[in-house]
This record gives C-alpha cells, sequence and structure tokens, in this order.
C-alpha cells in the first residue's frame, strides 16, 4: 500500500510537520538536504520510492525526501500557507534581531551540519535562512540561491546585515551575516579549520580561516524582501 493512501486528506492538499524533521537529497534518507522546523507547511507528490516520499516545502520551494518514519510527525494543514510581505525599512529595522540570533546560536554548543537548518547544528545557508526566518523574513534555501536573490551590494558599502558570498567565479557556495568592522558570522565546516559556528574577518590580514575564506569572496547583497515563492 501507498504511503500517502495512510495519511489523511488534506483539504488544502498542503500539510504541516507536528516536530522538526530531517529531509533527504534522496529517498535512501541518507544524507540530508534540508530540515523543516515544526509548524513548516509541504506538499506531497506521488513519488514513492525505498522507504521515503518525495516533498515539496512551500516556504522555499525546497524539494526532498521524507522518509516514512517520519509520516507521523505531519497533519493536514486546514489553511494554505500564506507568504509574508514585509517592506525594506521593515526588514532593515529587524536587522539587529536577525544578527542577535545569529550570535546567540553561536554560544550554543553546536557543529557544522550539511543541511542544518534548524538548532544548534546548521550549515551556513541554513544559518542565513533561519536567522531571518526567526523575524519572519524567508530567504531560499542555498547559498547560490540567496546570493540571486537578494540585492548586490559592493563589497566596499556593506552594512551589518547584508549577506557575504563566497565559491567559485561561477558559483555561490558558502554564504555569511557581516556585523560590520570587517567581520562576518557564518557556520563553517572542520576541513577549513573550524567546525560551526564562528566570527571571521574580510582581510586577507586574518587567520588561516579569515584568509581561506576571503580568498574565495565574491561580493555581497542585501535582504530587502521575503522570498515569496510558495507553491
Amino acid at each position: 500500500m501507498s504511503i500517502k493512501a495512510t495519511i489523511p486528506l488534506s483539504p488544502t492538499t498542503e500539510y504541516y510537520c507536528t516536530a522538526n524533521i530531517n529531509i533527504y537529497d534522496s529517498s535512501e534518507c541518507i544524507r540530508l538536504a534540508t530540515q523543516a522546523a515544526a509548524g513548516r507547511y509541504f506538499k506531497l507528490t506521488e513519488n514513492e520510492q525505498d522507504q521515503a516520499i518525495e516533498i515539496y516545502l512551500c516556504e522555499d520551494n525546497y524539494s526532498g525526501w521524507l522518509s516514512f518514519e517520519d509520516v507521523k510527525f505531519i497533519q493536514p494543514a486546514l489553511t494554505k500557507y500564506q507568504p509574508n510581505s514585509i517592506s525594506r525599512s521593515e526588514i532593515q529595522q529587524l536587522i539587529p534581531q536577525v544578527i542577535a540570533f545569529t550570535q546567540t546560536a553561536k554560544i550554543a554548543d553546536n557543529y557544522y551540519l550539511w543541511g542544518g537548518t534548524v538548532a544548534p547544528n546548521y550549515d551556513c545557508s541554513g544559518l542565513m535562512q533561519a536567522a531571518f526566518k526567526s523575524v519572519g523574513i524567508w530567504l531560499p534555501r542555498d547559498a547560490y540561491q540567496q546570493e540571486a536573490f537578494v540585492e548586490p551590494v559592493d563589497i566596499q558599502d556593506i552594512q551589518p546585515g547584508d549577506l557575504i558570498f563566497f565559491g567559485t567565479p561561477k558559483k555561490a557556495t558558502h554564504v555569511g551575516l557581516y556585523l560590520g568592522d570587517g567581520a562576518y558570522i557564518h557556520s563553517s565546516g572542520k576541513e577549513i579549520g573550524r567546525n560551526g559556528i564562528g566570527i571571521d574577518i574580510l582581510s586577507e590580514q586574518g587567520d588561516t580561516v579569515s584568509q581561506s575564506y576571503y580568498k574565495q569572496l565574491r561580493g555581497a547583497g542585501r535582504v530587502i524582501k521575503s522570498y515569496m515563492g510558495n507553491l
């Protein structure tokens, strides 16, 4: 029997999760694609393989696989997900709270988790998404998607709360949040000298971690709206 056939029908075709759940990048459910915090909305597809069903998260259009074991944590949504519209000026007023979120996350015992968007363990773009989501602003999921979404800003004109992007000439693969005074906060992996959330500087004069990322600097962008890409 199809696992979907055992799930109550939703009058809106959408569901929400009652607990934090992992979303995997394949039906084998080995490697995380992302996570969904309790309360997030999603749609189920007809695609079932191995021990998982493919889903789409409504808030950021992200797709992945939900383990059959976690189906017990989903419920039909009686109302559809409604994206939050927020003005540019309102976002700027909320930036101190966004920064505070990342600094509080840094204090907690944490490590870099690929696909992590739920406390305490985040990947780079997961930390950015969670920080802005904490004040009602949605960002797309991955670093390259966030880079495409924000308003480009000259690196000489960056302000606290701007996103700083790193990677190759072709694609952003890493993102941090600018704090001011040349410093940014981000979650990075142990292969570059740290395993979790830390603060580095945009300079060739920094420590080994700062230098490594500075060599990969692509540019910066400002969040001026909330992502409205619901399904």
